[in-house]
């Protein structure tokens, strides 16, 4: 089981790479890459039998991240009017 997440974290970074076009999928990506890590500490935790208030901590700041990358996209679309990373950049 721990091989399958760590393989669909590979998964998630190579999509991270490879799919820049869109900021919405990026942070799509990393959504994808923090669920499959929050699930392989949830697994490590489970099998020491270790206390889970770091695991509520990492929940809790990852929350406040993708709130953070969503409210990036509307400030983005705002000015830009579109979500495209090539627009952030002007060379």
């Amino acid at each position: 089981m721990i091989n399958l997440i760590l393989l669909m974290v590979m998964f998630g970074f190579f999509n991270f790479i490879f799919i820049r076009k869109h900021m919405l999928m990026c942070l799509i990506s990393l959504e994808f890459i923090i669920v499959y890590l929050l699930m392989f500490i949830y697994m490590n935790f489970m099998i020491y039998s270790s206390s889970m208030y770091i695991y509520l901590f990492m929940i809790c700041m990852y929350v406040c991240e993708g709130s953070f990358g969503l409210s990036l996209i509307v400030l983005m679309i705002r000015c830009y009017s579109n979500d495209y990373l090539n627009s952030l950049f002007m060379w």
